[in-house]
């Protein structure tokens, strides 16, 4: 897919530095990316112009994640390339395998956001990171993709490294732990790399669903596991599954997987949805004063924390590409191309208030009231919850619609019907019929 027409190449540069920042860290992004300037979009390539002495490095280090962020900001297939300030030679971009991972040091304890459909997942990774060894070991945590699992990990690593005096902190991917194995196994030096492993005192493995059809990878990932556990030292392991649905790697493996506490991350609801972009805006310096625009986008895009952040910086992006106004019309306009509203253009607040008061024997009149009778305060607070789920209308629209309430009293509503219903089957049966008789034909 070409880039478009009318793209003016600094201010999209600029857009892409502000999500190389977040990438980054300021220390990095400060001596790295902040000399870098941008040459030309030659078709789809971004051509970079860096320091002489820092060319080759910047294009190695850091070339992949320039050409993902180029992309995740202008939504199409870049690639970069680093020149010398003065011409001449061009590299591209393409990072250095290296065996060891490095922590980001964005993905800290302070900057991840707790909610209830992740509180058990973070305090247990804070007293791993406390007391490694000595509580939930191993610590195993499971969630789909872009739930927090890896900021959790790094935020481990991160804190250990602050705090842990000569603690030993090693993270791996299993992807990067299979490279180092294998190129181990090639040269030579399999002892050197099972200490490398082995001898430290919290070792944090990512995606250890990849480990299934790697037989040798797996057995010697088995006796690395053993080695660190059997000491006594800290372990903790993200996967995109339950160990009992690792069908592929060895019984012997799930079981110890099972060993310790096995925490879950679920989708972030509404309001930790709209925490998660505030903080985000806030990192990233966007001057978001229209809590609305942080709603919208929460209100469409509810699967993952990085689909969320990605539909920020696209709006971000769009707003800087264009010079329009940063508002709720062209937050809409972003959101409609990436998130459009699927199917519920035909229900209103309207007809959710009339089913609702039917299904309870009561007026809507009744229900839009001020009455707080517990026989009234119930089917107000369902219908409520129902018309934000169910319809794409704004939070203060919903309120308004509800005798004059405000978006807090609308989001206080939503949570008390989503504490219920978690507790209290009965009650979550009776939301799913109305659901079903809301949404049929």
């Amino acid at each position: 897919m070409p880039l478009p027409e009318n793209l003016e190449p600094i201010a999209a540069w600029e857009a892409i530095r502000t999500e190389l920042r977040s990438k980054l860290g300021e220390s990095a992004y400060a001596i790295w990316i902040a000399p870098l300037e941008v040459r030309a979009f030659e078709g789809t390539m971004l051509l970079l112009a860096a320091p002489q002495e820092t060319r080759a490095w910047v294009a190695k280090r850091f070339g992949r994640t320039l050409e993902s962020c180029a992309r995740a900001v202008l939504g199409v297939d870049v690639q970069v390339a680093v020149e010398g300030a003065g011409g001449g030679q061009r590299e591209p971009a393409a990072d250095v395998d290296n065996p060891v991972e490095s922590l980001n040091p964005r993905y800290s304890f302070d900057q991840f956001i707790i909610g209830d459909s992740n509180r058990l997942a973070h305090a247990a990774a804070l007293v791993a990171a406390e007391l490694p060894g000595q509580a939930y070991n191993p610590l195993f945590l499971h969630a789909p993709p872009g739930l927090g699992k890896t900021h959790l990990l790094h935020a481990i690593g991160n804190y250990v490294f602050a705090f842990g005096g000569s603690t030993r902190v090693r993270y791996t991917t299993i992807e990067s732990f299979t490279n180092h194995f294998i190129s181990a196994l090639n040269t030579r030096s399999l002892e050197r790399f099972k200490h490398s492993y082995r001898d430290v005192d919290v070792l944090l493995i990512d995606d250890v669903q990849f480990l299934a059809s790697k037989a040798k990878t797996e057995e010697e990932f088995f006796h690395t596991f053993n080695a660190v556990y059997e000491n006594g030292r800290q372990l903790v392991l993200t996967c995109d599954r339950l160990p009992s649905a690792l069908v592929s790697v060895e019984e012997r493996l799930r079981e110890r997987f099972e060993a310790g506490l096995v925490a879950d991350i679920k989708p972030p609801d509404f309001s930790t949805r709209v925490a998660i972009l505030r903080k985000r805006a806030m990192l990233d310096r966007v001057p978001i004063t229209d809590q609305s625009i942080l709603e919208a986008i929460a209100e469409r895009v509810t699967d993952n924390v990085r689909s969320l952040e990605g539909a920020l910086i696209r709006v971000v992006a769009y707003q800087s590409l264009t010079g329009r106004a940063l508002d709720l019309e062209l937050t809409r306009t972003v959101l409609d191309t990436m998130y459009p509203l699927r199917g519920r253009p035909s229900l209103t607040v309207g007809q959710i208030q009339a089913i609702v008061a039917s299904h309870y024997n009561l007026a809507v009149s009744e229900l839009v009231s001020g009455n707080r009778a517990a026989r009234i305060a119930w089917p107000r607070q369902v219908a409520i919850y129902l018309a934000r789920e169910l319809t794409g209308t704004p939070l203060q629209t919903i309120g308004e619609a509800f005798g004059g309430r405000n978006h807090a009293t609308v989001l206080h509503a939503c949570k008390r019907v989503a504490d219920r219903i978690a507790a209290d089957q009965d009650a979550e049966v009776e939301l799913e019929e109305l659901k079903s008789e809301l949404t049929a034909g």
